[in-house]
């Protein structure tokens, strides 16, 4: 009997020193997931709502007549090129900045209603715990990876074409940018989603990992010296932690740290080839949204990007703190406004509440739980594709 009373005590003092010792390790930032739980969770179950209500809608839904490719195959268009009005009907020319209205995004649309679908399910999911959602994410997900009539073929060689002059570009890569919530969802659902689709999608993304490091294409665009790059690093590290490719994540970590960062980044912490734009303020935030998305993906105990800093000082906190102030307070901003949708900007941006969680920085969290969770403006939501960061907070 005193044996039993002594393991109950000495049990129970083993759980009261890991509680403890727990709640001294992480604190604030224990506290800012639940604020974050907390200030989403009607709009999780209202999207959620609205997506256990939706139909599939792929690629194969609506076709161009000038995309090269066939029904399977993703297509869209330059943003900012215009037909000529010297030539109407000759090769397009570029409009820097100025997005044109004509130009085809029914697939890049569609994609951004996968993403905003499973999205929402996994976060449900994540905090109801019921499977229901990861019920009728399965339909979704069949429909794009693995049904013969409806799924995309695991490539992007129709991206961002331009009439009369390109069948698509590398540049069109950055589209895919709207698969990562969807890659995420998989990994957050996984233990209840039916192990063959898994595999099955989890196969369509490893073909697409291995068309962006073989083609031309994607070559080009991992070269590209502004959020191109970093955005194609952000789709690498996202697919290929769902396939589990340990070499590609480290390719994106080493990445990250000798190419993107050091040569990114200015000293005062901005990243001038984003200032250079004729959109300033929105790529810059784009840009800093796809560094810290890619710090939260890659980093591990032992390997933290959040605390990495190059030899002469760039760091992703030093990125943040810049910007933060005109995220804030956008009156401070420097530069002329950006000639599109400079009243649209900022929104919640996944950078704020990363870097909340990753620096346990309330005030960032605050400033975070102000901003507009739910943004409407098609291009805001094309340039966000952390719309639901439930998912991706470990």
């Amino acid at each position: 009997m005193m044996k039993k009373i002594i393991l109950k005590v000495f049990t129970g003092i083993l759980l009261l020193v890991g509680f403890v010792g727990h709640a001294k390790e992480n604190p604030v930032k224990d506290e800012i997931k639940k604020q974050a739980e907390l200030t989403l969770r009607k709009t999780v179950l209202v999207a959620a709502k609205w997506a256990m209500q939706q139909k599939p809608v792929t690629v194969t839904a609506e076709s161009s007549s000038r995309s090269a490719g066939g029904l399977h195959d993703f297509f869209s268009e330059g943003d900012y090129w215009w037909p000529d009005p010297k030539n109407p009907d000759g090769p397009y020319i570029q409009r820097d900045g100025m997005t044109n209205p004509e130009n085809f995004v029914a697939h890049r649309l569609a994609m951004i209603r996968f993403s905003k679908i499973i999205g929402a399910l996994a976060s449900a999911y994540r905090l109801t715990g019921e499977e229901q959602y990861a019920k009728q994410a399965s339909v979704h997900l069949k429909a794009w990876f693995i049904s013969q009539g409806t799924k995309m073929n695991p490539s992007l060689q129709f991206a961002q074409a331009i009439k009369g002059r390109f069948t698509g570009r590398g540049i069109g890569i950055i589209d895919t940018i709207q698969l990562m919530e969807v890659a995420q969802g998989v990994l957050v659902m996984q233990k209840v989603l039916n192990k063959e689709l898994v595999n099955g999608v989890k196969d369509w993304f490893s073909e697409y990992l291995n068309w962006l490091m073989t083609h031309s294409y994607g070559k080009d665009e991992m070269k590209a010296e502004n959020n191109h790059g970093t955005c194609f690093t952000m789709q690498l590290a996202s697919f290929a932690k769902l396939t589990r490719n340990q070499q590609l994540l480290d390719f994106a970590k080493d990445r990250y740290k000798k190419v993107l960062l050091p040569n990114q980044m200015a000293a005062d912490g901005s990243f001038p080839r984003e200032l250079s734009r004729t959109k300033p303020y929105g790529y810059s935030v784009f840009n800093l949204d796809a560094m810290t998305t890619l710090c939260q993906i890659l980093s591990t105990p032992s390997d933290n990007l959040w605390t990495y800093e190059t030899t002469d000082g760039k760091s992703i906190k030093k990125g943040v703190t810049y910007f933060y102030p005109f995220v804030k307070d956008k009156s401070k901003w420097p530069l002329k406004p950006d000639v599109m949708h400079w009243e649209n900007w900022p929104v919640a941006q996944p950078f704020l509440i990363f870097a909340a969680d990753a620096f346990q920085q309330k005030e960032w969290l605050q400033t975070w739980q102000k901003l507009d969770h739910e943004p409407t403006v098609e291009e805001v939501i094309r340039n966000l594709p952390v719309r639901n960061p439930l998912i991706w907070l470990n």
